[in-house]
């Protein structure tokens, strides 16, 4: 296990860094002209990022992020 100090500024930078990439990655997952095994890609990297994102956002803030994904 890694582990590294940031300042607040950099816990908002990075926030906001994670958010945008998470943004993009819902509204990629919406478009029907991507291929299903690409979307699975962006899956297991949307899963990472979350995981970091959770990590440095208020919990109120993740909630907009959670996905329910079928089966669950």
């Amino acid at each position: 296990m890694l582990g590294f100090v940031i300042n607040e500024k950099e816990q908002k930078e990075m926030e906001y860094i994670v958010k945008r990439e998470l943004d993009e990655i819902l509204f990629d997952l919406q478009d029907d002209r991507i291929d299903h095994i690409v979307k699975r890609a962006m899956e297991e990297r949307y899963k990472i990022l979350f995981n970091l994102f959770k990590r440095v956002a208020p919990s109120n803030e993740c909630m907009k992020y959670m996905r329910i994904t079928p089966g669950q």
